[in-house]
């Protein structure tokens, strides 16, 4: 385990080099690793494990979408394709990767399967943290584990194809065996992670939903509108309301962070753009500070767990959110955004696939690779 400064302090990271992928595929070459959904981060973690040469399983109920997606990914019925039940019975690591209701939905059919010496994977700390809520607690004897990809399902599978990474985050909740950091570790560097930094349970799903809620989803939707609209108030066409809001953050800017961070990219602007940059950060950082504690305390109360419970149970949930998505994507920005996209030079404008129902396709370096998939 290696040592490195972030920022001003001092965390246990694991890379690839320190744990490489033949010290994994060696750790788990007698296990069966049953992945359980293929939904958002089943697919990804479940083909990359296989094209890195780990013997792997999908659990998933036969005649749903994501059933059918497996099999179009090259998922054989009988062979490494079975209902939740038969996948969780076989397999030695059941990486439990439905919804977080969907979870709630079918854990006693896996608890029934979680015999002394199997490990729980989870990539999600909601199901362990909000267990009084969810009903989600291990039997005794079984290590409880966490792998967490920063990312979706989708960017998982992109990268690894790509020969890259996605950082994960790592926890062990029970170690019941005395093999959950070899079995966390070796799963993390074999579903695609770039490094894995050290947490747990209760700080992932913190963190995540205050994520999700925040910067990563709900804010940066709620900014770009409000920019948007502000700008189309004023007489501004929709073309320049989006390039101005969504376009020029996410093709140029969001890349020159990514590359080296803020600072290098307020160097790489205008003067204008800086010091209208470095005067105007403060107000809005003042600004959101209020939510960011409103949300937080909302995320460690457990009041955000208890709205997705409920919200996902209600038998016309599907329904419920196609109407919402609907509505989201018939707002003014993100029509304009979908002639903006057509308009990119040599873009072909791509249908718009879910996480659950996007196709990955193609062979990869490391391991065997099934080409269907």
């Amino acid at each position: 385990m290696a040592k490195i400064r972030f920022g001003d302090v001092e965390e246990n990271v694991i890379t690839r080099e320190e744990w490489p992928l033949e010290k994994a595929r060696e750790c788990l070459k007698d296990e069966t690793i049953a992945v359980i959904g293929y939904g958002v981060q089943g697919p990804g973690q479940a083909l990359n494990l296989n094209d890195n040469g780990f013997n792997v399983i999908v659990g998933q109920r036969k005649g749903s979408r994501s059933w059918d997606k497996a099999v179009r990914d090259g998922w054989v019925e009988g062979k490494d394709l079975f209902g939740i039940e038969e996948a969780a019975e076989r397999g030695t690591i059941i990486q439990y990767l439905l919804s977080d209701a969907g979870q709630i939905a079918q854990w006693e059919k896996v608890r029934a399967h979680l015999l002394p010496g199997k490990c729980l994977y989870f990539s999600h700390g909601f199901a362990i943290t909000f267990r009084e809520d969810t009903g989600v607690v291990p039997p005794g004897g079984v290590d409880v584990v966490l792998v967490a990809p920063k990312g979706s399902g989708t960017s998982l599978r992109r990268l690894f194809l790509e020969g890259k990474g996605l950082n994960s985050s790592y926890a062990i909740q029970v170690d019941a065996t005395g093999r959950a950091k070899e079995r966390v570790v070796s799963l993390g560097i074999g579903v695609g992670s770039g490094y894995l930094f050290e947490t747990n349970f209760q700080k992932e799903v913190y963190s995540d939903l205050t994520g999700e809620r925040g910067v990563l989803m709900g804010a940066i939707a709620g900014v770009f509108e409000a920019q948007y609209n502000c700008l189309r108030r004023h007489g501004h066409s929709p073309s320049e309301a989006f390039n101005e809001t969504v376009e020029e953050l996410t093709q140029s800017l969001m890349p020159l962070v990514a590359e080296n961070g803020m600072d290098w990219m307020y160097a790489n602007c205008s003067t204008t753009a800086q010091r209208g940059a470095l005067d105007w950060r403060h107000k809005f950082r003042e600004a959101v500070a209020p939510v960011y504690e409103e949300l937080y305390e909302s995320v460690r109360s457990g009041n955000e767990a208890r709205i997705v419970i409920e919200s996902c149970s209600r038998a016309d949930y599907r329904e419920r959110l196609e109407r919402e998505l609907a509505e989201l994507g018939n707002e003014e920005i993100w029509r304009a955004g979908q002639a903006v996209r057509a308009l990119r030079p040599g873009s072909a404008q791509p249908s718009r696939p879910s996480d659950e129902t996007a196709e990955t396709t193609g062979a990869v370096s490391g391991g065997k690779a099934r080409v269907t998939k």
